[in-house]
């Protein structure tokens, strides 16, 4: 398996953190694949192949942890990426909350 689970939706509290603004103040760190759920049980083939899917967002994946769980929020399209190309690791914008 490439995450920890698929899921479809988001079972945390709400954060406030709806634009990619609001995340930059949150630093960047390596996070594994195997230890994410997903929040979208569905990827984009076109937002997956596009070369500039990064662009006009965040250079980094958003995961929130809530828990002991680590979320994969926003970045699906970079997560299966990094997989394809047999990278355990994915950089990601962690939020913690309790």
């Amino acid at each position: 398996m490439i995450f920890k689970a698929v899921g479809d939706g988001r079972p945390y509290p709400e954060h406030g953190r709806s634009r990619t603004r609001d995340w930059v103040d949150v630093p960047p760190r390596q996070v594994r694949l195997d230890e994410l759920v997903t929040t979208k049980r569905t990827l984009d083939l076109d937002q997956l192949l596009a070369e500039d899917s990064t662009f006009y967002g965040d250079l980094f994946a958003h995961v929130v942890e809530y828990e002991g769980t680590l979320y994969l929020e926003d970045g699906l399209h970079r997560a299966v990426r990094a997989a394809l190309q047999q990278r355990p690791v994915l950089h990601a914008r962690v939020l913690t909350i309790r």
